[in-house]
């Protein structure tokens, strides 16, 4: 049976993975991920154990390592090269997973868009949701063939940069939604990274993005999401640009709107590792 999946729907259950694992065009990429001060590493993690068949996908090296900002998106060049070392190319239907929540795995999946490749998915619950449907785990490495061709067409509205963020305060053109939670976005707290301002882009709203996930691991359903976003004061039927500490969770409210019938936000990729620098200048609101 062939893969299938829509963009309207952007994430795939741990029961149709399980039945389309081995189907020709789908690739699945573990991209575990975890704070630097965590006592493991998403390759660590993914070492130990994954899904069969799963590569690893790691966002600090598919990365603009010349920025002095954490996994910044790379060039369309770079991205291409290291996806292809991973046998991906034009065709597979990309599955992405994550052993920690939605973190790199929602960044994952926003990554791709940004690069033009629409057939990607994330895992709803990930590796705990394959685990509790009865998956199948290894901790071999896989076997493939790398250097596959993967043509790159780079989505700019999917992406904005400090410049575009500026205008876009300066002309209300969008609204501006902040994952981190609420005592980081009023101000009340020390960012995580060393140095940085305390408080928030000015006009931006807040939605922790845990408030899109349900106990159980998985997303919210879509009237569920409609309905924590417009509490929040989140119109999903104009322009939105997500951000939060590195533009990691943020990708995960972009996910959820995407769910919710929001399919093309945006990420303030430098997010508030950028925005929030002392030398920046930028304005800051808190409380």
């Amino acid at each position: 049976m062939v893969a299938h999946f829509t963009p309207e729907k952007p994430v795939v259950s741990a029961e149709w993975l399980r039945s389309h694992l081995n189907a020709p065009d789908v690739r699945v990429l573990d991209c575990s991920w975890f704070m630097p001060d965590a006592p493991q590493t998403g390759r660590q993690i993914y070492d130990a154990h994954h899904i069969p068949g799963a590569r690893f996908f790691d966002i600090d090296d598919v990365s603009d390592t010349d920025s002095s900002l954490p996994h910044m998106l790379p060039s369309p060049e770079k991205f291409s090269s290291r996806v292809r070392r991973l046998g991906l190319g034009d065709g597979h239907r990309v599955i992405c997973y994550d052993q920690n929540g939605f973190l790199a795995s929602a960044r994952a999946w926003w990554m791709f868009r940004s690069m033009g490749h629409g057939d990607v998915a994330v895992l709803d619950g990930g590796f705990d949701a394959w685990r509790a449907a009865g998956g199948a785990i290894e901790d071999l490495p896989p076997h493939f063939q790398a250097d596959r061709h993967f043509t790159v067409r780079p989505r700019r509205d999917l992406v904005r940069d400090l410049t575009q963020m500026k205008t876009t305060i300066a002309s209300q053109g969008a609204q501006v939604v902040d994952a981190r939670s609420a005592p980081r976005f009023r101000g009340e707290v020390e960012e995580p990274r060393a140095g940085l301002r305390k408080g928030h882009i000015p006009g931006s709203i807040n939605v922790h993005y845990a408030q899109v996930i349900a106990a159980d691991g998985r997303l919210k359903s879509e009237q569920e999401l409609k309905a924590v976003f417009n509490a929040a004061g989140v119109d999903l039927g104009k322009p939105i640009i997500n951000t939060c500490g590195s533009g990691v969770t943020a990708s995960i409210l972009a996910l959820a709107q995407s769910v919710a019938g929001h399919d093309d936000s945006a990420v303030y990729d430098g997010s508030w590792s950028e925005w929030g620098k002392p030398e920046s200048e930028t304005p800051i609101e808190t409380g």
